[in-house]
């Protein structure tokens, strides 16, 4: 018992993480430009791709640099000549144009990589045990990942909160003229934020895709997780975009592990329930079969009883 307890405990802290990694650009984009990019998972589905490809050359580390870099550099192009222009249009054609761009970017890919899931493994430079427990080794390219989203929350922390630069950054989403009459280049900045969130998605991407399937719906399966985990935290909260990553992480570990439904609760607390009963059905679906909905779950609660998100300050 204990021994599943740690394991999902872990394995949650790092799924947990891996959904902060992704959810942290799409965070910093809206709190800092008030743009709910639906693209964003498309771009984690690049740096996937990106450094399956440069890794197949040159290694895992450069790939581990140069593909977020490229991310970053599409995310720039993308706010510099697309989403510039539509911004005047309001939200609705900020999501349209996004949403849009989401398949346009599924489709690039099919036609570069085809349909069928790329054999990504584990890079060999990354695939040994950091420490054993219970007599099972725990690999290092997961305790890698954990060390790449700590790092990313505490320089999104300082850089955004604790800097001059941050400053003007966030200045310029609410007070954009008076930016811009001080000298500072309020076009550029935002392009240097939606940057920035882009390349935070591929160096996400660049470790999840060869933990999750790299394959051309991998933006669709994270996607909607990273929505719910941006609107349980607050929307653009990055500390509640951490603690809401990690809460639905653990939740969805435990569920997955724990193969029992409420029928075997029921039956150990010695009530019966006959298949005749019209909740037998229900009460035997096993939780590891339901542990998909666990994060919807979540957010139909958040939604109910905290609107705005655990450290949100506006209701969605």
């Amino acid at each position: 018992m204990l021994e599943l307890v740690t394991f999902s405990i872990l394995n949650g802290i790092v799924y947990g993480l891996l959904l902060f990694m992704v959810s942290s650009g799409l965070t910093l984009i809206w709190s800092m430009m008030g743009v709910l990019n639906f693209a964003h998972a498309s771009m984690f589905m690049l740096g996937a791709y990106f450094s399956y490809q440069i890794g197949r050359y040159i290694g895992f580390w450069p790939a581990l640099v140069i593909a977020p870099l490229l991310v970053g550099a599409i995310g720039a192009l993308v706010e510099r000549y697309g989403l510039r222009h539509v911004h005047r249009q309001g939200h609705v054609a900020e999501i349209l144009f996004t949403f849009g761009l989401a398949y346009l970017i599924v489709e690039c890919v099919i036609m570069i990589w085809g349909r069928s899931p790329l054999e990504n493994r584990v890079p060999a430079t990354i695939d040994f045990p950091l420490f054993s427990i219970f007599g099972t080794s725990y690999p290092f390219y997961k305790g890698l990942m954990m060390a790449i989203s700590i790092g990313m929350f505490v320089f999104l922390y300082l850089a955004f909160k604790r800097t001059r630069l941050g400053l003007i950054i966030q200045a310029a989403l609410t007070h954009p003229q008076m930016v811009s009459a001080l000298g500072h280049d309020v076009p550029g900045v935002f392009v240097l934020v939606f940057a920035i969130g882009s390349a935070l998605a591929g160096l996400a991407g660049v470790i999840g895709g060869f933990t999750l399937l790299t394959q051309p719906t991998l933006a669709h399966a994270v996607g909607s997780i990273v929505f719910v985990v941006v609107v349980v935290g607050g929307l653009g909260s990055l500390s509640g975009a951490l603690i809401a990553s990690l809460l639905i992480g653990i939740l969805q570990t435990f569920a997955v592990a724990v193969d029992y439904s409420l029928l075997d609760l029921m039956r150990a607390l010695g009530v019966g329930i006959t298949r005749a009963s019209p909740f037998y059905e229900l009460a035997s679906i096993k939780l590891a079969t339901a542990a998909p909905i666990v994060p919807y779950l979540l957010l139909v609660l958040m939604l109910a009883v905290r609107p705005r998100g655990l450290l949100g300050t506006r209701d969605v």
